[in-house]
């Protein structure tokens, strides 16, 4: 799909990933691009650099009443929405199982449920018409985990999962979908680029939009602007139990308190 003269909604917009893809997406040609997020005003300060086709809006994707709001409201306004960018994450922080369940929660709304919430939200219409893009924003922790953060971890593949899903049963229905699975990133998330997630350098969100941007052209389901990813993504399928073993020595490297 080309932007040029689309309609486009980025949710967690207002920052990071989100806000680089909404300023791409304008230099892009798109008609209008919807910069959402659950902090307005930034969210505002985003669309004013970006000019006359920026919409800010608030939305809460913890919630399915925002994600509806959002849809509707972008509707009312532009009359159609062409792609829509399920953006919004949130980092947490590191630990393991014995993490409270208010965090797991949080991240599987956010992380899981907004991407089902939205797809609900746009798919239809989508479908009915036979053209829509909806993209994900996943991780690499979706493809490959995370050993700072097993909520992290987990729930961002879920995201994998979700997209893969939507890509199988609407595919041949003109609904295009795709994934995107980047390691570190310059955001308020990631601000020291540490930990095993920094291993392959820390991109800014402008080079992340460059691949997303061609990854939707050419309509592909992945989208890697670390191209590592692609190479330890094999690794893993070919063998399993190294691949876990490696991990585990990661986990000790960045985890493990060292010997007394």
């Amino acid at each position: 799909m080309e932007i040029r003269d689309k309609v486009v909604v980025v949710t967690g917009a207002a920052s990071g990933i989100g806000a680089g893809l909404a300023q791409r997406f304008a230099r892009e040609g798109a008609r209008a691009v919807v910069v959402a997020d659950v902090n307005l005003e930034r969210a505002r300060g985003v669309a004013a650099g970006i000019g006359a086709q920026a919409l800010a809006l608030a939305c809460d994707v913890s919630r399915e009443a925002d994600i509806q709001a959002l849809v509707q409201a972008t509707r009312e306004r532009f009359g159609r929405i062409d792609a829509y960018i399920s953006n919004a994450g949130i980092l947490g922080r590191m630990g393991g199982i014995e993490l409270e369940d208010p965090l797991w929660d949080s991240m599987w709304k956010i992380h899981g449920m907004a991407h089902v919430w939205a797809a609900r939200a746009v798919v239809p219409e989508m479908v009915g018409r036979g053209e829509g893009y909806f993209l994900v924003t996943a991780s690499a922790a979706g493809l490959l985990n995370i050993v700072e953060s097993a909520p992290y971890g987990v729930t961002k593949h879920a995201a994998v999962a979700i997209a893969e899903w939507l890509r199988i049963a609407y595919g041949r229905k003109g609904l295009r979908v795709s994934c995107l699975c980047p390691q570190s990133v310059q955001t308020d998330m990631t601000r020291d680029g540490t930990g095993s997630a920094g291993i392959n350098g820390v991109l800014t969100p402008e080079q992340v939009a460059e691949v997303v941007v061609q990854t939707m052209r050419e309509e592909r389901f992945l989208a890697l602007p670390h191209p590592e990813v692609a190479k330890y993504f094999l690794a893993k399928a070919q063998d399993y139990d190294r691949w876990l073993g490696g991990m585990q020595k990661l986990y000790a490297q960045h985890m493990d308190p060292p010997a007394a």
